[in-house]
């Protein structure tokens, strides 16, 4: 296992479950509404039963507030969310934005009850900042730090993405810029218009780039070596004292195994398509042997 399974183990109590005894009780996975949410809790929940764990999913959780409520109650044990939006919601203070460096802060700003899988390195849901590629060349911009020094001439503009984890407004911050005017848009499709049209000179989209309605045709995703937009990674949230060493490993191995564009295509899917998320998660475990 990585750091935080080692550091998971010795604080989590062992409870051997089996699935063969009409009396056990389920390790119960919340989700919230969301596509991505739905797909996470299937994934997890599905893979922890792989281990001999009974487990039950339980949609419609409200808020982050209500799932961190709901693992301290002890009524959900597993639930999955963002590192960086977590943190946020935890350490108003936090100034992290690299994945080590936020696991630490989350590590020490997680409540007494709680504690978390590895973080899903490969899967980066952070916001993608946006230009037109002719106005990224003329200003010759390539990646977030480059951004900086041209933010004061800009009018940018913001949107979520329907979907996806809430974020909270610190999740699109760039450092050192300080853009001229910001505004808020309904829907990415809009941004992207937006953009294109010269309403607006930058765009900052709160997930992937892969979201964008219509594609990046005559636009450029700026670059970020990790250390400029707080990373938003996917990681399963856990109650102290449910899982043993064998389950905690499980949740490891997913996150080793989730990826951007994989976990990118399920979110559409659900949302789009009103895909099955516990058939997508069942489809994505067989291939990832997991």
């Amino acid at each position: 296992m990585r750091a935080v399974g080692r550091v998971l183990v010795p604080v989590l109590a062992v409870l051997t479950v089996s699935c063969g005894g009409d009396d056990t009780e389920p390790v119960v996975v919340g989700a919230q509404e969301s596509a991505q949410s739905r797909v996470l809790a299937e994934i997890y929940a599905q893979a922890l039963a792989r281990t001999g764990t009974a487990v039950r999913v339980e949609t419609g959780l409200g808020g982050r507030g209500d799932v961190l409520a709901a693992l301290g109650e002890g009524t959900v044990a597993v639930a999955a969310d963002h590192n960086g939006a977590l943190l946020a919601e935890l350490n108003t203070g936090a100034d992290a934005a690299t994945v080590d460096s936020v696991t630490e802060e989350l590590n020490g700003s997680l409540p007494q009850d709680t504690a978390t899988s590895d973080p899903a390195d490969g899967a980066d849901f952070e916001p993608r900042v946006l230009l037109t590629t002719a106005g990224a060349e003329q200003r010759g911009i390539e990646s977030v730090e480059d951004l900086g020094g041209h933010c004061a001439g800009l009018v940018a503009g913001t949107a979520a993405v329907p979907g996806l984890f809430e974020l909270p407004a610190v999740a699109g911050r760039i450092p050192d810029c300080e853009f001229t005017a910001t505004q808020q848009f309904a829907d990415p499709g809009e941004l992207r218009r937006a953009l294109l049209d010269g309403r607006i000179q930058a765009a900052v989209l709160g997930g992937p780039a892969e979201f964008l309605p219509g594609g990046t045709d005559g636009l450029t995703v700026l670059a970020d070596s990790g250390a400029e937009i707080r990373t938003e990674n996917p990681l399963a949230l856990v109650r102290k004292g449910v899982l043993g060493e064998q389950q905690l490993e499980k949740l490891n191995y997913v996150a080793g195994e989730l990826t951007t564009d994989e976990l990118v295509t399920l979110v559409r899917r659900v949302r789009d398509e009103g895909a099955d998320p516990g058939e997508l998660a069942r489809t994505w475990l067989d291939a990832h042997g997991l």
